[in-house]
């Protein structure tokens, strides 16, 4: 990491973009600092060079602090990246079933995360966590209403 502080804030900036390009192009959503360690984002084997787990803890932070990660722990070893906010998550979501025609809809979020119906869309796949905090969004927006169901969770669209 650079003493400067305005250089620094660049660094910092870029390393934000490469972490949440990594993550959003390999659809990570958990990630663990040592493992991080070894991915090749902060480990350039060709130069044998690496970035130090404290200094990946420093990046780490950095993203928490714009919102796009929590903590799992309080060792800060583990945590959430989010490449893509909640709020933004549901807006696709919500897209989705517009211009499907599907509000009045009911959908299981297994049927939303993992259907044939979503294959194609950029949710398919969407971590448990990360998909009811997009709905939650979409319900504050007054757009959606989660419900229980007999077999888990659902939500209807408006």
């Amino acid at each position: 990491l650079q003493p400067n502080v305005d250089t620094r804030q660049k660094q910092l900036a870029a390393w934000r973009s490469l972490v949440l390009s990594y993550c959003r192009h390999y659809k990570l959503y958990t990630v663990d600092v040592m493992e991080a360690q070894e991915s090749p984002v902060f480990n350039n084997k060709k130069i044998e060079r690496k970035l130090s787990v404290e200094a990946i803890q420093v990046v780490f932070e950095e993203l928490r602090k714009k919102g796009n990660l929590e903590w799992l722990d309080k060792n800060k070893s583990r945590c959430l990246v989010m490449w893509r906010r909640p709020e933004e998550w549901g807006k696709l979501i919500y897209q989705w079933v517009s211009k499907n025609g599907m509000n009045n809809s009911v959908f299981t979020l297994y049927e939303l995360s993992n259907g044939d119906d979503t294959s194609g869309e950029e949710f398919h796949g969407l971590e448990d966590w990360m998909l009811q905090r997009s709905l939650q969004a979409l319900q504050t927006e007054g757009k959606a209403e989660i419900i229980t169901m007999d077999d888990g969770k659902g939500v209807k669209f408006f």
